[in-house]
C-alpha cells in the first residue's frame, strides 16, 4: 500500500498536528506514505524532520492549474494506492488532478472542522462525488457535512482522532518534573488548561473562575499552555493582560510545550472551556493521563466526555457554571480520583491512536478492493 497524504494548511494546530500522527502510524506497519503540504509551512519543517516523504507546494489560491498539473504527473508516476487529505479546501488541487492523471484510485477526506457555508453548487458537486468516503471526527461534523455538502450520508463514517495511550500514560510519566520546575507544593491544587491562543477556547472565562475562587482557596495554582499560532499574538496579549488585571499571581503560562504529557500529569483538574471544539484532541489527552475535567457542554465535546463520569459538564461561555463545576473536583479528591480512572478507561477504548488506524485502514483495503482491475 502506498499512500499520498495532503494537508496544505499553513497553520500549526489540531489538525496539522494529527495529520502527522496519522502518517507516523502508517509508517509504523510498513506502509508508504507521501505528503503534499504547503512550502515553508509549520507542518513542512515538522515533517521533514520527521523523515516523510515530501512534496512541498507553493498554492496560496483555490485554482492554480500548473500546480494541478505538476500533481496529475505525480500522481501518474508513483502509482499511488490512496490519496487521503485533512482538508476540503485540498479538493480543488486533488480532484483535478486526479480527473487529468485518469485515476481512478479511493480518496479520502479527513473532516476536521466545520463549515458554515453551503457547499451545494456544481463545482463543490464536482469535487465531492470524487471522494469516496468523508471521515468526521465527531457528530457534530457529520451532521455539518450533510448539511452544508451534496454527501450521502452512507458516504461519512465518523472517525475520531485518536491519540497514542501509551504516550500518554501516566504510569510512564513523572508527575514531579513541571512541578519541580514550576515550584508547586505537594499540597497545591493544580488547575490547567492546553490549546491554542484564539478566539473562542475559553481563556476569558478560566481567568475569571481562577479569579474568583482564588478568593475561597489558598493552596491553587493555575497552569496556562500553548502559544498564538499566525496572526494570533494580539489575542494572547488580550489574555495576558487579563491575568495582570485580575491580578493572578498564582497563574503560569508556559508557552509552547512539547512535554504535554509531563505538563498534564502534573495537574490535579483540567478544564477544557472551548465554546465551539470539533473535537477536541486535548481533552483526550488530558484524559488518558488519568485527569478529571471540567467541560463546556459544547458539540464534539459531547463524544468524549461523559458527565458524571469522566467529567463535569457545565453550560457553554457561563464562567459562573465552570467555576461551580471546578469547586466540585477541588473539593473532592475522591471524585478527582474516579474521574480520572473512568477517563482513561473511555480513551483507551474508544480513542487509541492504534485502534482508530487499524479501523482506517481497514476501510482504505475495502475501497481498493473496490476498484482493483479483479472487480472491474
Amino acid at each position: 500500500m502506498k499512500i499520498l497524504y495532503s494537508c496544505l494548511s499553513k497553520s500549526w494546530g489540531g489538525m496539522e498536528m494529527f495529520t502527522l500522527t496519522s502518517i507516523n502510524q502508517l509508517l509504523k506497519r510498513e506502509i508508504k506514505v507521501e505528503l503534499i503540504c504547503s512550502a515553508d509551512s509549520r507542518i513542512h519543517i515538522e515533517a521533514n524532520n520527521m523523515g516523510i516523504m515530501l512534496h512541498p507546494i507553493k498554492a496560496g489560491s483555490y485554482f492554480h492549474p500548473f500546480k494541478t498539473l505538476r500533481l496529475s504527473l505525480l500522481i501518474r508516476e508513483n502509482e499511488y494506492s490512496v490519496v487521503h487529505t485533512q482538508a476540503s479546501k485540498d479538493l480543488w488541487l486533488i480532484v483535478p488532478a486526479l480527473f487529468l492523471a485518469n485515476s481512478k484510485i479511493p480518496l479520502f477526506l479527513t473532516k476536521q472542522v466545520g463549515s458554515f457555508i453551503e457547499k451545494k453548487d456544481f463545482f463543490h458537486k464536482f469535487l465531492y462525488h470524487r471522494v469516496t468516503k468523508l471521515f468526521a471526527i465527531s457528530t457534530v461534523i457529520r451532521k455539518n457535512l450533510i448539511e452544508t455538502t451534496p454527501v450521502k450520508p452512507e458516504k461519512i463514517v465518523i472517525m475520531p482522532n485518536g491519540t497514542d495511550t501509551n504516550k500518554f500514560d501516566p504510569d510512564n510519566v513523572n508527575r514531579m518534573k513541571i512541578r519541580n520546575e514550576y515550584n508547586i507544593g505537594s499540597e497545591e491544587i493544580v488547575l490547567g488548561m492546553l490549546g491554542r491562543f484564539t478566539p473562542g477556547k475559553g481563556h476569558e472565562e478560566f481567568l475569571w473562575a481562577a479569579k474568583e475562587l482564588n478568593k475561597e482557596y489558598k493552596n491553587l495554582r493555575f497552569i496556562i499552555v500553548g502559544e498564538p499560532s499566525r496572526g494570533e499574538s494580539e489575542y494572547s496579549d488580550t489574555i495576558k493582560q487579563l491575568a495582570k488585571e485580575y491580578e493572578l499571581r498564582n497563574l503560569i503560562f508556559t508557552g509552547y510545550r512539547e512535554d504535554i504529557p509531563e505538563v498534564l500529569f502534573a495537574m490535579d483538574i483540567f478544564a477544557f472551556p472551548s465554546h465551539s471544539e470539533a473535537f477536541g484532541i486535548a481533552l483526550v489527552e488530558a484524559m488518558a493521563m488519568k485527569k478529571p475535567s471540567v467541560c463546556s457542554n459544547a458539540e464534539g465535546v459531547l463524544d468524549i466526555a461523559v458527565d458524571g463520569e469522566t467529567s463535569f459538564l457545565f453550560e457553554n461561555k457561563n464562567a459562573e457554571d465552570l467555576k461551580a463545576k471546578l469547586k466540585l473536583l477541588i473539593d473532592s479528591k475522591e471524585t478527582r480520583c474516579k474521574f480520572g480512572e473512568n477517563a482513561r478507561r473511555r480513551v483507551v477504548e474508544n480513542f487509541d491512536i492504534e485502534i482508530v488506524t487499524d479501523r482506517v485502514i481497514k476501510i482504505y483495503q475495502e475501497e481498493m478492493n473496490k476498484t482493483s482491475p479483479v472487480n472491474g
